[in-house]
């Protein structure tokens, strides 16, 4: 089967706002690389979509998301018949549990450490 790869609006902000966050602190030539490693990664669902963590399996809930972990950011997706729509794209200091499924992970000591 031939799978084809679709943003939603908010994974396409996410990506355009992680490439100028690496462009402000690293500069162009690095962000277009981090970037690129992250496309490179998520096209890479079209050979094989099963590649990701199945969030349903981890976390025992009842979801259809699976995740991968690329360049400190963790990529949300969903597989529908020959369509994987990459749903966010969240850095691993963010508390994507809580966001998207209102699990909380964090504790206060990682709030404390990252300031958030």
């Amino acid at each position: 089967m031939k799978y084809i790869i679709k943003y939603s609006p908010d994974a396409k902000e996410k990506l355009i706002a992680v490439n100028k966050q690496i462009t402000d602190i690293a500069g162009n030539v690095v962000a277009n690389k981090k970037v690129s490693t992250i496309v490179e990664t998520i096209n890479g669902l079209k050979i094989n979509p099963q590649k990701g963590q199945s969030v349903a399996v981890l976390l025992n809930i009842i979801t259809p998301y699976r995740f991968l972990h690329v360049e400190h950011n963790y990529i949300f997706y969903k597989i529908n018949d020959n369509v994987i729509e990459i749903v966010d794209i969240y850095n691993e200091r963010e508390d994507f549990m809580w966001k998207l499924f209102g699990i909380k992970l964090r504790t206060e000591e990682s709030k404390d450490y990252w300031g958030e």
